[in-house]
């Protein structure tokens, strides 16, 4: 299982889904450019200490991404999704995508994920912040295929 951030605006949402990782065992992917540099106080203390602790890979591009071969399913969070994250089968080699902040992914992103979910939410609302949806996906993903760490 892991996390991957695409082209990541805010640097706060950033640093939690690392720490987020480093607690509980997950490797994530940022795909860049990002909307901040790696240096920012803010991804900082958002991220504290377990920064150092985290298994980040960094990509340049989509392209290299991909060229760097990702295992299993890319599974996308989209409020574009039809179907629910609660009712679908998750495996372990699964990477659960996030869109950026601002603007979600583009379609070329969309056509190359092997599922497009979204989490239920009361009408009229668009989304919520991409940290707290990364966290209850990968929390159902991980109940599912029983990976959460011992």
């Amino acid at each position: 299982m892991r996390l991957a951030l695409y082209e990541p605006d805010i640097p706060q949402n950033a640093g939690a889904l690392l720490r987020l990782g480093a607690c509980l065992g997950i490797a994530v992917d940022i795909i860049e450019p990002c909307g901040f540099l790696f240096s920012d106080p803010q991804l900082r203390r958002a991220g504290m200490d377990y920064l150092a602790s985290a298994d980040m890979v960094r990509h340049v591009s989509w392209q290299t991404y991909l060229a760097a071969g990702v295992a299993g399913r890319i599974v996308l969070l989209s409020s574009k999704a039809t179907q629910l994250y609660t009712d679908f089968a998750f495996s372990a080699d699964d990477t659960i995508l996030l869109g950026r902040e601002s603007a979600g992914v583009p379609g070329f992103v969309h056509e190359r994920a092997d599922a497009r979910l979204r989490i239920a939410m009361k009408s009229g609302l668009r989304s919520l912040n991409v940290a707290q949806a990364g966290a209850m996906v990968l929390g159902e993903a991980l109940r599912q295929t029983g990976s959460f760490p011992a």
